[in-house]
């Protein structure tokens, strides 16, 4: 029986974590060990959760490190006595330093959401929801050190449906993960993929997301402001300004319906609640949420609201 290759596993969140239980499941792959960034204290009450990673790792008795930094010496001394053939690393969220890449036989393999090089960074898939793209996909790549600019090994294509959220499009990627994975590292043990230099020319960044990036623009066109209400699931959401208060939407399409109003300006027609946007075009909100009060349907708020003719969304 061939030798098993030897692998550790380095990620932190619920992307990583199919890809690393379906290798923990092949019989040619030996799981020697897991990184993952140590614990946060999450949410209001600053509750410390356990990343998705850790408890793959607890649960199956695989030995965990938590370094506080990735490039700490402790770690080199750690990897380089282990000794893996290769290091998966999906969505950890450190650089590595490039004194510790050529310690696997094989390198340092990413599972990379994207058709690299289009969105390189943090979040590509709610900037590729956001920006409107009809498909995506992902690519396994080896590590170098840049950020994701290393050679591309495999890539796969996943189609963008219409209204498909980046919370739904992560689980679908995330469930794509392992075949792609599997067929890489087999390929690299047998020689039979070879990689190849991404074209930096056509490289397009995902920056993290901030709050800030959820603040609604009525100027934009509707199908650009809703493109990145689907985007911007479930954080940082999408919100305005309603009488000095943040107010946050579920909303449609409206695309047989145009207006002369403002962007931002809120009308009813057929007892229905719009939002004027960019080029003419509508937004039809179906529920809203303002600061501190529960989400009500659209029709609820417009009988709470007692709207003033020419009232809008927007300010600060």
């Amino acid at each position: 029986m061939p030798e098993r290759m030897r692998i550790i596993l380095c990620g932190t969140p619920y992307f990583a974590d199919p890809t690393f239980r379906h290798l923990l499941s092949e019989p040619d792959f030996e799981i020697i060990g897991a990184v993952t960034q140590p614990d946060r204290p999450k949410g209001r009450g600053l509750e410390v959760s356990y990343s998705f990673v850790k408890q793959f790792a607890r649960e199956k008795n695989i030995p965990l490190h938590q370094p506080e930094k990735i490039g700490a010496p402790e770690v080199q001394e750690m990897l380089q006595r282990l000794a893996p053939d290769a290091i998966i690393i999906i969505a950890y969220g450190q650089i590595i330093p490039a004194r510790l890449l050529p310690i696997p036989r094989l390198g340092w393999i990413n599972l990379h959401a994207s058709l690299l090089p289009k969105y390189r960074g943090a979040a590509p898939i709610n900037w590729a929801v956001a920006n409107g793209e009809t498909k995506t996909g992902l690519t396994t790549m080896r590590i170098d050190a840049g950020m994701d600019t290393g050679d591309i090994l495999l890539q796969r294509e996943m189609e963008i449906l219409p209204a498909v959220t980046a919370e739904e499009l992560t689980v679908c990627l995330a469930m794509a993960g392992p075949p792609l994975m599997i067929e890489t590292l087999r390929g690299l043990a047998r020689g039979t993929i070879t990689p190849r230099p991404q074209n930096h020319s056509l490289a397009t960044y995902a920056p993290m997301l901030k709050k800030e990036d959820g603040r609604i623009d009525w100027s934009l066109s509707a199908q650009e402001i809703y493109n990145r209400m689907r985007a911007f699931i479930p954080w940082p959401g999408t919100f305005s300004i309603f009488r000095g208060q943040t107010c946050r939407f579920r909303a449609e399409l409206a695309p047989n319906r145009t207006t002369a109003a403002a962007p931002g300006a809120i009308f009813l027609e057929n007892g229905e609640m719009h939002v004027a946007c960019g080029h003419a075009t509508v937004l039809r909100l179906l529920a809203v949420k303002l600061e501190g009060r529960k989400q009500v349907s659209a029709a609820e708020f417009v009988n709470g609201a007692r709207l003033k003719p020419d009232e809008c969304f927007g300010g600060s």
